[in-house]
């Protein structure tokens, strides 16, 4: 089995990520901001030893040479999964916040691996494989709106600019995917390194969460949106949706890792998507579900636009990847009990 180095350990893809490779018998090492992180982490998998989860602390992912020690291994890694970029709101200053970290931490791993393990090969393969986590933010257009009709797939990009990126939070993140994604592609490109590169570009994820490592304030944003249900919060009015697609955070792992182990997958970019959903379905399996919520959940708001929107192309996905996407229904059955176990 490839050795792994998986950044961004603790982040709620990445967790899931670090699940399934540890089930498929992985050995990785995963890079955290701090060693409470990393114990969080151990608490997690109790079962996995030493050999299997290892730590290595990477504090501030924009710092110049952040990853250059961390790519260093004995054994060697064979595969880099890159998950590691913020997705909040909550910021003070778009660029230190969302931007930098997104980018300088994107190309800094990159340039890490082909300065500090040269030695490193797929096991398939002469290369080593890079997966990143991009984002449906990197290819969805904002300013387009629902755009009834067009048909979104990988060949489509942001056309944010660096001066919409530094108006608000909201820009700052969809720009932040989009310059990482484009800049690790044009390091590829302008560097030929040893190794091959695939993107995974998702959109709203929901799933369940591992208790120990996120509370009701920690939540990822999309998740945030079951809490809020769950609490009475929708009590009057469903709130928008917003982007109305969505996958299920045990899929995006596994559509990871199949990026990294195909050879056909290497080169591309993946738009995973499970499809089409709204709030006001995912209110109505929460009061099918949860009985005790009837009253609590508004019957309104929340609904696809009334104009349509656009479609989406993820047939790449199935035929490269060969993820079989799990139904919104069963997302949210399996998500309630563990926000439950943190108090919802």
């Amino acid at each position: 089995m490839p050795r792994v180095l998986l950044t961004g350990g603790s982040g709620f893809i990445a967790v899931h990520v670090l699940e399934a490779l540890l089930k498929q018998g992985h050995s990785v090492v995963t890079s955290v901001r701090s060693e409470s992180k990393a114990q969080m982490l151990r608490d997690t998998f109790p079962d996995a030893s030493k050999d299997k989860l290892d730590f290595v602390l990477v504090d501030d992912i924009a710092r110049p040479g952040a990853f250059d020690n961390a790519v260093k291994s004995d054994p060697p890694f064979e595969w880099v999964i890159h998950t590691a970029s913020p997705f909040h709101y909550n910021v003070t200053d778009t660029r230190k916040d969302l931007l930098d970290p997104a980018i300088i931490g994107t190309t800094g791993v990159l340039k890490a691996v082909k300065e500090n393990a040269p030695s490193v090969k797929r096991v398939w393969l002469t290369d080593e494989t890079q997966v990143i986590t991009s984002s449906f933010a990197a290819i969805f257009s904002a300013t387009n709106g629902n755009r009834p009709g067009y048909t979104y797939s990988e060949k489509d990009w942001n056309p944010i600019t660096e001066e919409e990126a530094i108006q608000n939070p909201a820009n700052a993140y969809r720009a932040s995917k989009t310059f990482a994604e484009k800049a690790a592609w044009d390091f590829v490109e302008r560097e030929k390194p040893s190794f091959s590169l695939a993107t995974v570009c998702p959109p709203l994820v929901f799933g369940p969460i591992h208790p120990k490592l996120q509370t009701l304030d920690t939540l990822n944003t999309s998740n945030q949106r079951i809490r809020n249900m769950m609490l009475g919060q929708m009590q009057d009015e469903v709130s928008p949706s917003g982007i109305h697609i969505w996958v299920d955070v045990r899929d995006l792992a596994l559509a990871h890792i199949n990026a990294a182990e195909r050879d056909e997958a290497q080169g591309k970019r993946f738009f995973v998507t499970a499809g089409y959903y709204s709030n006001s379905e995912l209110a109505d399996h929460i009061r099918d579900l949860m009985p005790e919520l009837e009253g609590k959940i508004a019957k309104k708001g929340g609904e696809f636009p009334e104009g349509g929107h656009f479609e989406y192309d993820n047939s790449r996905t199935k035929k490269i990847l060969g993820v079989d996407f799990r139904t919104l229904k069963e997302m949210v059955k399996d998500t309630i009990p563990t926000l439950q176990a943190i108090g919802a």
